[in-house]
């Protein structure tokens, strides 16, 4: 039978290293049951993970990105205080950090559903869900992923970028969802290598701060529903 509990964690402010490794660790533990099952015709139930986290500046670059994304030397890196990581993703170069509510769903989808597609776009749902409780339009574009606003004329830009990384049907990475976020750090990487496109967040849209606590409970609420998920 199919386990649609979820054990959410919520990291807070947390090295972008160390949560890879974290993730990769959650990951591995539940392919291994899946071999087990297979191999010893087992029927042991495979968890289910959904985490927030929020991470010191860093760029990452996915394994399809270009490294001429990201506009800045070593030197000038140390001095925007950022890291930079080529990690296992799809997708190209984003940014991460304070005030952005990065969500990593280490989901088993045969506990939900085995369509890589229509978990991004169930992703991207629960965004769009989130800002419209805010009177924010979120918006899929044509062509990309992630959340948009205004994607039928000259000012459309990103609110919520995405890229994941699926083996044996196990998620990892996830989305990163612009809040109270410094945008002047994506004027150092052409973000997602799209380059005349605008990115935003919700303090901009919306011209105050924005509770991070209580976005992230919104945006909870709209991934459980939208999956079907228990947590625990």
């Amino acid at each position: 039978m199919a386990n649609k509990k979820v054990f959410f964690s919520d990291w807070g402010l947390m090295d972008y290293q160390e949560a890879w490794d974290k993730q990769e660790e959650l990951l591995a533990q539940t392919v291994r049951i899946k071999t087990d099952n297979r191999v010893n015709d087992t029927k042991i139930q495979t968890p289910n993970y959904l985490v927030f986290v929020e991470h010191p500046h860093v760029y990452t670059l996915g394994k399809s990105g270009k490294l001429e994304n990201l506009l800045l030397d070593e030197n000038g890196l140390k001095q925007k205080e950022a890291t930079f990581y080529k990690i296992n993703r799809g997708g190209d170069i984003t940014y991460h950090g304070p005030g952005q509510i990065v969500g990593y769903p280490i989901l088993d989808l045969e506990n939900f559903f085995t369509d890589i597609h229509l978990y991004l776009r169930t992703l991207e749902e629960a965004i769009i869900l989130t800002l419209s409780e805010y009177g924010i339009k979120g918006e899929r574009y044509p062509g990309y992923t992630g959340v948009w606003l205004d994607v039928d004329n000259e000012k459309a830009r990103k609110i919520c970028a995405m890229g994941v990384r699926c083996s044996r049907w196990v998620t990892m990475h996830g989305f990163a969802f612009n809040i109270n976020t410094d945008l002047n750090y994506f004027k150092h990487v052409i973000p997602c290598g799209i380059d005349d496109k605008d990115v935003t967040s919700m303090q901009r849209e919306l011209g105050r701060g924005v509770s991070m606590e209580e976005v992230k409970a919104k945006l909870k609420q709209h991934i459980g529903g939208l999956f079907g998920m228990g947590f625990e």
